[in-house]
């Protein structure tokens, strides 16, 4: 189950709001009271979503959720710049894009 706050982002993105100042814009409280987060605050002029109309953000925010930890793990094999600069130097471009293009294939984003 995607975090709220990736629903608000997806709803609000579908609603001409690009970003969304967590701080600000709009504030989540968690209760601890098993209930999970809810928003607390709302500050933009986009309406206050409901419950339902965020749900129908579910899959879009998973999707969203699982390629950021994709992302991630690219990163971290792809390894820091100047290491990928090293290794083309030593060994060409071509190499270069072969073990970038395998990660890629290893690791797919989902289509959204």
């Amino acid at each position: 189950m995607a975090q709220l706050s990736t629903k608000i982002k997806e709803y609000c993105k579908a609603n001409g709001v690009s970003e969304v100042d967590f701080l600000n814009d709009v504030k989540l409280q968690d209760d601890s009271n098993g209930q999970g987060p809810y928003i607390k605050e709302w500050n933009l002029a986009t309406p206050k979503p409901t419950l339902e109309q965020l749900n129908a953000y579910e899959a879009q925010a998973t999707t969203y959720e699982n390629n950021q930890k994709i992302i991630a793990t690219r990163k971290q094999l792809y390894g820091p710049w100047d290491k990928q600069l090293e290794e083309i130097y030593d060994h060409g471009i071509d190499s270069w894009k072969a073990r970038i293009a395998q990660i890629k294939a290893d690791h797919p984003k989902e289509n959204s």
